[in-house]
């Protein structure tokens, strides 16, 4: 059974870059099909797709974000690692990593619990 435990900062400040790790148990980020994802969900909105790395490493963005964000992965670890840069208070969401056969999806068929993460000063 795959399970995916997002880990990081609860608080960080603005300006600053913010780096969330996803750490898979029970399969491997480089089994072929998969992306693995990073969503974000901030106060009273909808779910947000911020992007993605598949089975053989090459990453995909929300345009939206793109200038901001970087995705990476360590297949020693079996992580993959969400950075975030120019932090606003508009970045406060909860993240969660995720994990489909389709690579820019709100709704994965699997998700971490989320992670809270507040940006201020």
């Amino acid at each position: 059974q795959v399970q995916l435990q997002e880990s990081g900062p609860g608080l960080v400040k603005p300006s600053q870059t913010l780096s969330l790790t996803c750490s898979v148990s029970g399969g491997r980020i480089t089994t072929n099909y998969y992306y693995w994802s990073w969503i974000r969900q901030p106060p009273g909105k909808g779910l947000e797709w911020m992007g993605a790395i598949d089975s053989s490493g090459s990453t995909y963005y929300s345009p939206s974000l793109k200038s901001r964000t970087s995705i990476s992965r360590d297949t020693s670890k079996n992580q993959f690692t969400l950075q975030l840069s120019s932090l606003t208070p508009e970045d406060t969401a909860v993240y969660y990593c995720a994990r489909d056969l389709v690579g820019r999806t709100t709704t994965p068929r699997l998700r971490g619990q989320g992670t809270q993460v507040t940006v201020s000063s």
